[in-house]
């Protein structure tokens, strides 16, 4: 049986029925929308941002810089997509109203959802809510410096940060260094909740946790491995590269528990004559596996390699250490429990081995699908013990590939805003400052919100992202940052952070510039390790009392630490920002001329093109990954007495085809069929045992809370589970961590749902 029979046999065993979907992603309903919003009176100042010359503001896949906005790093055109249109227009909106905070309360700015909280539009002047006040209200840079001047100065272990990756690598740089300065190295990231199991497992197997593959080296491959990823929503232009991949004879297999329309076929604006009206195939094989299995999945295709003899025994002995453990492990455990944990039979785990044993070129990518487990970290050694056991490793078209969610989010990390910073950077770091840093890991997301909730944090700011919204247990999140004295958040638009996670004394909100609107050069990273430059812009918010995070940080910085050892008011200057970032993040050496040469660059020491690692042997580690024990929810774990109207599932949460990160741009889900943010996608089987029909209203219960009036939608996700949307499904559960890095467990709670 061949590979596309068995994605169709994949789909019929699967598949719930959704009458109400399209039958591929992208397409006319993308040009659409273009015409709406470029076409109307917004349309200008688009098209004017569009073409500027600065890196997108949505994914980390990249687009955009010197070479135009809508050229990638290779120079090839039309490289925009909705998703960067959708986040574009969110920005040009006019500002909130003057006299708004005057108007509403606190209490009536909580019952916004997070749509409502992004269209009241742009802030444009700063504002605080005072202890024991009802509104928010205006007030003056002098006093906004004091209180953080004088917040920032209690003991280094009680002040932290958390930053998105929104904004740029001399913003990231210049909050790291003004932390750890302090002494502290609280510095949480929002990386913490997506892929710091890529960085942690990638990190400890080949010395450099970001992606091997750049966009050149992922044109020459011949199979993509897609784990977890709803690339059409949330990375559209890599839907581009596996349309060209499918056009030359390569293969596509999709692992993700539920069918995403758009990993079928997807028609793509790019390629008008042979994509945008039949739309292009994109998956070969599609396996829909149980939600958290991805460890057994991948044994079980290690397992079928072997016993296929498609294994690479020369490559494993000689570039790899420990390979003889994986492959032992592999042989000993049984099918039956391979099969049994991750719901893929055997004949279906067979074929995709197939596949990637005889393709010249394999590249395995995944997204949060993959890392958002309490096993997140074993799921990326799982994937890059495949990728290693096929010689998939150290050459180009091959290789690991984590797909990074925001723009800059990886920016962020190799600046050094991370818990735990590597052992070169602090030592250039220190001789910068001229003292010895701070050795002990900071906090992690999810450490500081727990720090927070037991009292132990003081002084938070917030360089974008969304804290309150992003994690589990939302009670426990809006508790937490109210036990911190005085909370800074640096943002461009409202969101529902400013609005439940506020400060004991003192939180404001502080507005700044965003990426096409900064007066001074910015640089912004890809998640294949491509750097870009930002030219200056302009606002359109005429009269607003805006600032740059460059510059913000930099005053306070200087205001906390004085003249010395660094004149820190000249770190406001972008370009001498540059000139320490070359000086002291290795790889970034091209940032010191970036100015004068325009030159845009890949970071050295990340893509392997050859068989030699960033580790001290040269050599790739591997890691025997254990078959998670994945134990079904039952109704009395949540304390509830089964009815004949309700049952337990396994509950996967995701964002919308129209949401970034925890922004939404739009109500509902055309793809997915689910007309609003108040639905559970399930399997229409599963609904029918347990006497429940499409489009009625049920309770759906976890571990910390419920949601009453869900509607239940039908659609294709793999039997005994379920969808909602984050973030407003966070506040029902509290999710298990995973130990080795910190990520609580979003692609897998236990939920139970009834009528």
């Amino acid at each position: 049986m061949d590979a596309d029979t068995k994605q169709e046999q994949s789909h019929s065993n699967h598949n719930g029925e959704n009458h109400n979907t399209p039958e591929m992603g992208g397409g006319l309903p993308v040009i659409q929308y273009w015409a709406e919003h470029t076409l109307s009176p917004e349309g200008p100042k688009l098209w004017q941002t569009l073409l500027h010359k600065s890196s997108c503001l949505s994914c980390a896949w990249g687009t955009g810089g010197q070479k135009g906005g809508f050229r990638n790093e290779l120079d090839e055109p039309l490289q925009r997509c909705m998703k960067s249109v959708e986040a574009i227009s969110a920005e040009l909106q006019p500002p909130v109203e003057r006299h708004f905070f005057d108007r509403h309360t606190i209490t009536e700015l909580q019952q916004l959802s997070s749509l409502e909280a992004d269209r009241l539009g742009r802030l444009s002047f700063p504002v605080i809510l005072r202890e024991g006040k009802s509104h928010y209200e205006r007030i003056s840079w002098e006093e906004i410096y004091q209180i953080a001047e004088t917040a920032f100065r209690h003991p280094p272990e009680r002040v932290a940060s958390y930053s998105s990756g929104r904004s740029s690598n001399e913003a990231a740089f210049l909050l790291q260094l003004t932390i750890r300065a302090l002494g502290s190295n609280h510095l949480a990231d929002c990386s913490d909740l997506c892929h710091v199991p890529s960085t942690v497992g990638l990190k400890e197997m080949f010395g450099s946790g970001t992606s091997m593959v750049s966009l050149d080296s992922l044109k020459k491959a011949d199979c993509v491995v897609l784990i977890g990823s709803n690339a059409p929503a949330n990375h559209p232009r890599l839907m581009n590269e596996l349309i060209q991949l499918r056009d030359r004879g390569g293969k596509v297999i999709v692992v993700n528990p539920v069918v995403e329309v758009g990993l079928i076929k997807f028609a793509s604006p790019a390629y008008p004559l042979k994509s945008l009206f039949t739309g292009s195939d994109i998956s070969s094989l599609y396996l829909q596996l149980i939600p958290g299995s991805d460890v057994a999945l991948f044994v079980g295709i290690q397992k079928a390699l072997i016993e296929q003899n498609l294994i690479q025994i020369d490559y494993l002995r000689d570039r790899t250490e420990d390979w003889e453990a994986v492959v032992d492990y592999a042989i000993s455990t049984e099918w039956e429990t391979i099969v049994a944990t991750c719901g893929i039979s055997k004949a279906e785990i067979e074929a995709a081995a197939r596949i990637i044993g005889t393709s010249k070129g394999v590249v395995f990518a995944w997204a949060m699908g993959a890392t958002q487990h309490e096993n997140g970290v074993d799921n990326v050694y799982a994937i890059a013990n495949t990728a290693l056991i096929t010689g998939n490793v150290g050459k180009e078209g091959a290789g690991t590939m984590p797909i990074r969610g925001h723009s800059n989010v990886q920016g962020f990390g190799s600046m050094g805003v991370t818990a735990k910073l590597k052992p070169e950077i602090q030592q250039t770091l220190e001789k910068l400052l001229g003292r010895s840093l701070n050795r002990n890991p900071g906090y992690r997301a999810r450490n500081l919100i727990d720090a927070a909730d037991a009292g132990e944090v003081d002084s938070l700011i917030c360089v974008g992202g969304n804290l309150y919204a992003a994690n589990p247990d939302l009670t426990q999140a809006k508790r937490a940052l109210g036990n911190i004295e005085t909370i800074i958040y640096l943002a461009t638009k409202p969101n529902l952070g400013h609005f439940h996670g506020l400060a004991k004394k003192n939180t404001i909100i502080i507005p700044v510039f965003n990426r096409f609107e900064n007066p001074h050069k910015t640089t912004t990273e890809s998640g294949n390790n491509f750097v870009r430059l930002n030219d200056e812009g302009k606002t359109h918010i005429k009269d607003g009392d805006l600032i740059s995070e460059v510059e913000f940080i930099a005053e306070l910085a200087h205001r906390l630490h004085g003249e010395e050892p660094i004149q820190w008011r000249k770190l406001q200057d972008t370009k001498y920002v540059r000139q320490l970032i070359a000086k002291t993040i290795p790889g970034f050496e091209q940032m010191a001329t970036i100015d004068e040469t325009k030159e845009e660059f890949t970071i050295g020491g990340r893509i392997f093109k050859q068989l030699k690692f960033a580790t001290p042997s040269g050599k790739a580690k591997m890691f025997v990954t254990l078959l998670p024990q994945l134990h079904a929810p039952q109704p009395q774990d949540f304390g509830i007495c089964e009815s004949t109207r309700s049952l337990s599932l396994i509950l996967m949460t995701g964002r919308s085809y129209s949401q970034h990160n925890t922004v939404v741009y739009k109500e509902g889900d055309r793809y997915r069929g689910m007309p609003h943010r108040n639905c559970i996608l399930m399997h229409s089987t599963d609904a029918e045992k347990a006497g429940l029909q499409e489009h009625q209203r049920v309770t759906v219960q976890g571990d910390a809370g419920k949601m009453e009036n869900v509607e239940i939608i039908f659609g294709s996700v793999r039997q005994g589970t379920a969808f909602m949307f984050y973030p407003e499904v966070n506040a029902i559960f509290k999710a298990r961590i995973d130990p080795k890095c910190g990520i609580p467990a979003f692609k897998r709670v236990p939920i139970f749902v009834y009528a």
